[in-house]
């Protein structure tokens, strides 16, 4: 999760250990799935009654439970038993006490995660929550805490970070939901605020709020700044797709819901998946290891997804104005791993903290900046989600969300009767829908936030003539209100429509085959604006051999980002050299602020005369073509790396690297695997790591695959067992009821009270 904390850490662990206890501590044993199973302390468990849990081949559970409190314990134990370390990482994350286990190289970053204060609204939650959501998240924490005080054995993590067994408190998964709730926009306003004294500042704001429609690739930030953007990237839902089709759109007859959330790519995976039973709950589906609620998933009668709405959940507020007298400060001490404690001082202004202290930000304008957001205020997204893991059909469904507040997603359903539906699950200030000239507000323009928009004030739609919906983190439709800053093109969100109707009646199959799609016709279009100058450098002798061949490949080239496409690699050497023959640096730091890179890139390209193009080119293709005959293939230069975020320390990094493969996909693809534009052999930075396809045709039609494997214990034997299925495009079956689940049992465990 934090590769840059890890580079210092084998140092470390030398001075605290020696190199060979190290080694030792960090090898992970093979564990096959009867192992791992009769590791689940399962006697005197905190149970009103027993608990029944089979396990798939792969160690997905299905929890049958005779009360809700008990599955909720149930839940508890599983998340601790397949993901232990993860939701330790995570828990420190989102309080700031990283420098506990990484050292003084993450007191800086600790510092930042102070000033962000994901536990803000937590104390004002706690009250508010619902007795039966109260008692919900109590019981999830007492299966936290039986599993991490009765377990024999911890994972290997919690010696080579010296972690110790801290019991859990509702606090602690309310803080979690809210560092998953991180708003993407900060992600891009951080690398705007480094361009502040730039030249190119003064369109940089307009550029990237504008909605230029062509894809976004990932950009490049400070090495203070990525390691927070690492963090809330592989924290937070920054991306996805989902698609909803109506009945006459399926080959079933009944309507079909798929999706695949786009996080880093790392493992263990952002998600596990579970299925469960109880009298209030028959669900299976996707969720977030330390939350216990099903994020994507279905139950008997309806399925649901998810993806991130880029919302205008914050306001960065210039507070320069303000007397001193208006701010207050706080004092907090960070341990530090291998050194002293430090005392850091956090400030606050009446809108909010003030995130231009942050050192990671390494901000030098004139303005004292504070942070305005929605996750700072008091809602529950536990209560509206358990609503809607019970809901019978979309309306229910949907009425249900009015009290998600962040992240802000666009969220899609369909229900057994063939109802689909999207709604804006989002809290929102009232803003009206211009967008900002500038990016920091005045104390004095903040009326907005003096009323809250919740979803029933949002977009809405049901029904849909055309009969499906799609959703990929594009522009929304019009709408009265201010939804968001920064959006992703809407290259995906046409490439699937377009696959919706070509395709005539969809079956499931078909859907995962979208899903693995990888055509880009964007590209070909830049292409076509590059053919006259390049045909005319192909006839000219100057052309080196290397050049000839990326011509020729070009060519012959159908925009498919495919592993083994030498067209794909010959656009994106040709593309890379292009840019930095035609754009001074500054202009592309300035493009690369947000998630439009490329069609701003194209956008200067089309601008640019036939002339300039042809000797911007002559120059571009000779180092482009040695590039190209050195890699030959797209996956030879575009890698798929499965690590552990211990992977990048020295000696013992080896241990936790599980895999380096070709990959197919771009930034722009319906199969996200982002990237930043570039010639050197890279790996894919975050992109799909989860798919789930439901077909409401029946009740067991439930699949999912993870980019991984279940189990987050180095060595298990279903760690990484579904790379292969992944890389194939195949499924896993997800039982919804105990009887199916037992007949596709290959272990089974009893919690006894």
């Amino acid at each position: 999760m934090l590769p840059a904390l890890t580079r210092s850490l084998a140092a470390a662990l030398w001075a605290a250990h020696g190199l060979r206890s190290a080694l030792t501590l960090a090898r992970p044993r093979p564990s096959d799935l009867k192992t791992r199973l009769a590791a689940i302390p399962s006697r005197d468990a905190p149970l009103a009654a027993r608990v029944v849990i089979h396990w798939n081949e792969h160690q997905v559970p299905f929890i049958d439970a005779e009360s809700d409190d008990d599955l909720a314990t149930a839940l508890g134990v599983v998340h601790a038993h397949l993901r232990l370390a993860q939701l330790e990482l995570l828990r420190r994350a989102s309080r700031g006490r990283l420098a506990e286990l990484f050292g003084p190289i993450a007191f800086e970053l600790d510092h930042a995660l102070r000033i962000l204060d994901f536990a803000r609204a937590v104390p004002a939650i706690v009250p508010l929550l619902p007795e039966d959501t109260r008692r919900w998240l109590e019981r999830f924490v007492a299966g936290i805490n039986h599993y991490l005080a009765q377990a024999t054995a911890l994972p290997p993590e919690f010696a080579i970070l010296g972690m110790a067994r801290e019991p859990w408190r509702i606090e602690d998964v309310l803080t979690l939901g809210r560092l998953a709730a991180s708003d993407v926009s900060w992600l891009v306003w951080f690398r705007l605020l480094a361009l502040r004294r730039s030249p190119d500042w003064p369109d940089a704001w307009l550029r990237h709020t504008g909605g230029v429609e062509s894809p976004a690739t990932a950009a490049r930030a400070s090495a203070g700044v990525a390691a927070l953007e690492r963090l809330l990237l592989a924290a937070s839902r920054s991306g996805s797709n989902a698609l909803a089709l109506a009945p006459a759109r399926t080959m079933s007859g009944a309507a079909l819901l798929a999706a695949d959330p786009h996080l880093s790519l790392m493992q263990p995976n952002l998600w596990l998946i579970a299925g469960m039973r109880s009298p209030s709950y028959q669900a299976s589906g996707l969720m977030i290891p330390g939350l216990p609620l099903i994020a994507i998933g279905r139950n008997p009668h309806l399925a649901w997804a998810g993806t991130n709405l880029h919302a205008a959940s914050s306001e960065l507020v210039d507070v320069s104005s303000l007397a001193p007298g208006a701010f207050s400060e706080r004092r907090e001490r960070i341990a530090v791993r291998w050194g002293k404690s430090r005392e850091v001082v956090i400030r606050e202004s009446p809108f909010g903290p003030v995130v231009s202290d942050a050192p990671q930000l390494g901000w030098s304008g004139p303005e004292t900046l504070a942070l305005r957001w929605i996750g700072h205020r008091a809602s529950d997204e536990t209560s509206a989600m358990l609503r809607a893991c019970r809901a019978r059909e979309v309306g229910e469904f949907i009425a249900s969300l009015e009290g998600f507040a962040v992240p802000g997603l666009t969220v899609l359903a369909a229900d057994r009767a063939g109802r689909i539906g999207r709604v804006t699950a989002a809290h929102l200030p009232a803003r009206g829908p211009e967008l900002p000239r500038e990016p920091f507000a005045q104390p004095q323009a903040l009326q907005a936030w003096e009323r809250i928009l919740t979803s029933r004030e949002l977009p809405l739609r049901l029904a849909p003539e055309e009969g499906y919906l799609v959703s990929a983190n594009e522009r929304p439709e019009s709408a009265d209100a201010l939804l968001g800053f920064f959006f992703s093109p809407d290259d995906r969100h046409r490439r699937i429509a377009e696959l919706i109707e070509s395709g005539g009646q969809l079956s499931a199959e078909k859907v995962m085959a979208l899903q693995r799609d990888v055509q880009h016709r964007p590209a070909l279009e830049l292409l076509e604006r590059l053919r006259p100058p390049l045909l005319e450098l192909a006839a000219s002798r100057r052309a080196n051999a290397g050049a000839r061949r990326l011509l020729a490949a070009l060519a012959a080239w159908d925009g498919e980002y495919d592993a083994d496409s030498a067209g794909a690699l010959a656009f994106e050497l040709l593309l890379y050299r292009l840019a930095r023959e035609l754009i001074a640096p500054s202009r592309r730091r300035a493009h690369e602020a947000g998630w439009l890179t490329r069609p701003l890139l194209a956008r200067d390209i089309a601008d640019t005369s036939e002339a300039a193009l042809v000797a911007a080119l002559r120059k571009a293709l000779p180092s482009a073509g040695r590039r190209f005959v050195r890699h030959a293939r797209w996956g030879a230069l575009h890698r798929l790396r499965l690590a552990h975020p211990l992977a990048r320390t020295p000696w013992l990094g080896k241990r936790f690297r599980y895999g380096d493969f070709p990959a197919s996909g771009s930034s722009e693809t319906v199969m996200k695997t982002a990237h930043p534009l570039t010639d050197k052999r890279h790996a894919a930075s975050y992109g799909s790591n989860a798919r789930f396809v439901a077909d409401l045709a029946s009740a067991e039609r439930a699949f999912i695959v993870l980019l991984g494997g279940q189990d987050g214990w180095p060595g298990s034997s279903t760690a990484l067992d579904q790379v292969g299925l992944w890389r194939r495009g195949g499924f896993i079956a997800v039982p919804m009821t105990p009887e199916s689940a037992r007949g596709r049992a290959r272990g089974t465990t009893v919690l006894e009270p």
